[in-house]
């Protein structure tokens, strides 16, 4: 399937990323550009449509590093959960919602929004391989570490590099959207939660996990020591209200000790 998307500087302009990019097992380099001559390199699979240079806060800088990306998921993804619930929670569990609550279906489209190194886009693709995924990132290491996973678990992938806040995407695209951990680290979240509402259908569904505030006296001074750095929290009701406004409605929710999974719909 050819994905048409629009031109990030040019909102009434297409471009087409070819099918052949999405097949991981051969490396696909060129380019793609509009009728008005924006052009954006294709590099071993990865679109880069990136058109501006951000400021970054120092969570959001450490994405950028190479090494954060090689550890990022085998080290830290695989344990977090547990470590942050307080509780045993495998990585398969966190999967198996996931599936659970998109339930993807063939010839959909799904969209893994800050997607790292794509664990849930690889997950859906592996549960379902007649669908479509675009994992869009901002960071190049992440999505280089991405392919090279996803190359290796044998799935198919649209690989893009751009900001949440602006995606390259038109109204109403997609099927069903991911985002896993990705929210306290935004800067500008409602403006990204604006842009997720754009691209979902009006059928679509969202599966959010984030991490609430804690509870605990010690857990909150261990989340304020964080700030800093440019992560956030917020409580229950607080991330809801986040939800509410951006156009969303809660389906289901469910939380382990600060950990929040939520299954999100269009209101």
């Amino acid at each position: 399937m050819n994905l048409r998307i629009r031109s990030p500087l040019h909102e009434d302009q297409s471009l087409t990323l070819p099918a052949e990019m999405a097949e991981l097992s051969v490396s696909f380099n060129g380019s793609v550009c509009s009728e008005m001559g924006d052009e954006y390199a294709i590099k071993n699979n990865i679109a880069d449509l990136l058109t501006r240079d951000n400021r970054y806060t120092i969570a959001q800088s450490t994405n950028h590093w190479k090494i954060t990306a090689a550890v990022y998921e085998d080290i830290w993804r695989v344990r977090s959960l547990s470590l942050l619930s307080g509780e045993l929670f495998p990585i398969e569990k966190e999967k198996q919602l996931l599936r659970k609550w998109m339930e993807p279906v063939p010839g959909n489209l799904y969209l893994d929004v800050g997607c790292s190194t794509a664990l849930y886009g690889r997950t859906i693709k592996k549960n379902e391989p007649g669908c479509h995924v675009v994992a869009l990132d901002f960071s190049l290491a992440m999505l280089q570490e991405a392919r090279l996973k996803a190359e290796a678990s044998e799935v198919s992938l649209f690989l893009v590099r751009a900001d949440a806040r602006e995606m390259p995407f038109y109204a109403n695209t997609f099927d069903g959207l991911m985002m896993g951990g990705t929210l306290n680290e935004l800067s500008d979240e409602m403006k990204v939660l604006y842009e997720c509402r754009r691209v979902l259908k009006k059928d679509g569904v969202f599966f959010m996990m984030h991490l609430i505030e804690s509870e605990t006296w010690y857990g909150r001074v261990l989340q304020n020591s964080a700030q800093w750095s440019g992560i956030q929290f917020w409580t229950l009701s607080e991330s809801n209200a986040l939800f509410e406004r951006a156009g969303f409605r809660i389906a289901d929710q469910f939380t382990k000790g600060i950990v929040c999974f939520t299954k999100l719909v269009v209101s």
